[in-house]
């Protein structure tokens, strides 16, 4: 008797009596939606690995991973920290330098071991190296220190070693880990020198740490694409859906920007100068040929913001405010006209001056967003117009670009079980089976739909003989055509009213009186 796989074994050739059984998978299947929350900072900060996207779930982790927020243009704890009170829960933080940063630093002994911290930075000269003792007889103990951080403990390391072997041993121990005991330090590396001399109890303040961040600006933000990439493109395949340069006002990003938000299905939150004016503002958008979905261009009315760590009120990029929302958001829904957390005022607000019906014409006619207050909902401060940069006012609204980026690359995460598989009747019906389910389960959520015809399906899956001719089918294609209605963002309510003393009203079910 065998057992086989489906497929193992060719069942019109058997020659040998016997039983064989096929474990057949499931025909049906289903598709579970890519995440649509995941957020992509791009900034600089005080400690972490540089050009290496790092997943942050709160503010907590941030400080601990990447250090202080720092009242800095470019700070990407700032961005991380607005976001977060926005609603953001999944973040990809990708710290940059201008390549001037550099590690703290240390030694123990003349020539005994030196201490680097793991990451440049300048969070890295608040480390200590305490050596003393160990527990155990004839051992020592090294304790490395951050504040904020748990301290890490060597203890009863190069027992019975003399000379040069202990200095070896530490460095071991710091490097690798304690077997059994515990793991490699996360805060230093360290190297043992030459020295052949006896330790001596000591502490050891690291310094030297610098940030590199002084210098850095759109062209290390925007970074470099490649084998090693940095910066922006350092957020490839990691699903980021929402992205965001931190404070990255320049103009020449824009289009790289862009180019990057279309090929990766991330929808760029841009942002133009602090004290921009609407003139300059559609003009530089217009200049820059951005005409497209993919990214999303606030005007340059900066957010004041009650930075509690350090103790002032700062004058900051409304990207991250925005980016928060938007990453905690149904891609289906808009930002539009929701209130945003932790604005103090706006550079506009600050000034008791209120944006006219003209000013915002200009806005969404030139294809910018903005945060104000009041919005239509109330006094509170809101995205005002809900757009992308797209001039298509079919697709220019916040929900096409994440609404069409989550269908797209679920399906092309999804569908790809059924490539090197023969096409067959019941292949096509699998296929089908599995994009009908998922698009039947948005509706069934309210993500799309026919708002005219409720009850009528609002998508349609086509896989059959009249979209897979012959010709198509032998070179191995198979097509699937997908329609799908989404539902519409109400961004203007009109209202008729028709009152006055000769006015006649019928109401549904009585009769009216003159």
């Amino acid at each position: 008797m065998t057992v086989v796989q489906q497929g193992q074994v060719n069942t019109t050739s058997l020659t040998v009596p016997d039983v064989v059984v096929q474990i057949v998978p499931p025909q049906q299947n289903y598709v579970n939606g890519i995440a649509t929350n995941i957020l992509g900072l791009v900034g600089t900060a005080t400690w972490g690995p540089v050009n290496a996207p790092t997943i942050i779930g709160d503010i907590k982790s941030y400080v601990a991973q990447f250090g202080a927020i720092m009242p800095r243009k470019y700070d990407m704890g700032t961005a991380a920290w607005v976001a977060i009170l926005n609603g953001a829960s999944n973040l990809r933080c990708v710290r940059v330098t201008d390549g001037t940063d550099t590690a703290a630093t240390a030694t123990i002994g003349t020539t005994g071991l030196t201490v680097t911290s793991k990451y440049t930075g300048s969070l890295g000269n608040g480390i200590a190296a305490i050596l003393a003792p160990g527990t155990a007889s004839a051992s020592w103990r090294l304790t490395i220190t951050l504040p904020g951080l748990v301290p890490e403990v060597f203890d009863n390391v190069a027992v019975g070693l003399t000379g040069n072997a202990v200095w070896q041993a530490l460095a071991t121990a710091v490097n690798n880990g304690i077997s059994g005991l515990r793991g490699p330090s996360q805060i230093v590396v360290a190297s043992a020198g030459a020295s052949t001399a006896a330790p001596v109890a000591a502490t050891a303040a690291l310094a030297g740490g610098s940030d590199g961040a002084s210098a850095v600006g759109a062209t290390q933000l925007i970074g470099i694409d490649g084998t090693a990439r940095s910066g922006m493109y350092a957020l490839r395949a990691t699903g980021t859906a929402i992205a965001m340069l931190a404070d990255c006002d320049a103009a020449s990003s824009w289009p790289g920007q862009v180019a990057y938000g279309l090929s990766e299905g991330t929808y760029m939150v841009m942002v133009t100068p602090a004290g921009d004016t609407i003139t300059s503002a559609v003009a530089a958008k217009a200049s820059a040929g951005i005409d497209s979905y993919a990214g999303k261009l606030l005007f340059g009315d900066w957010v004041y913001f009650n930075d509690t760590v350090n103790a002032q009120t700062r004058l900051i990029s409304p990207q991250g405010f925005v980016a928060g929302l938007l990453s905690a958001l149904s891609p289906a829904q808009s930002a539009l006209n929701k209130p945003l957390a932790g604005i103090v005022a706006t550079q506009k607000s600050n000034a008791n001056a209120v944006y006219s019906t003209a000013d915002l014409q200009a806005l969404a006619t030139g294809g910018l967003d903005i945060i104000a207050n009041p919005c239509p909902g109330g006094s509170y401060y809101g995205e005002r117009i809900g757009r992308n940069c797209s001039s298509n006012q079919v697709i220019n609204g916040d929900n096409y670009p994440r609404l069409t980026n989550y269908i797209a690359y679920t399906l092309n995460a999804a569908m790809g079980l059924y490539i090197g598989r023969l096409q067959s009747p019941s292949l096509r019906n699998q296929a089908l089976g599995t994009i009908n389910a998922f698009l039947s389960a948005m509706w069934q959520q309210g993500m799309i739909g026919d708002v005219s015809n409720p009850t009528r399906q609002p998508f349609s899956v086509q896989l059959d003989a009249a979209n897979n001719p012959p010709a198509r089918v032998a070179l191995g294609y198979m097509q699937v055509d997908v329609r799908v209605t989404y539902l519409s963002v109400v961004t203007v309510l009109l209202i008729n009213v028709e009152g006055g003393q000769s006015v006649s009203v019928t109401v549904a079910g009585s009769t009216a009186t003159n």
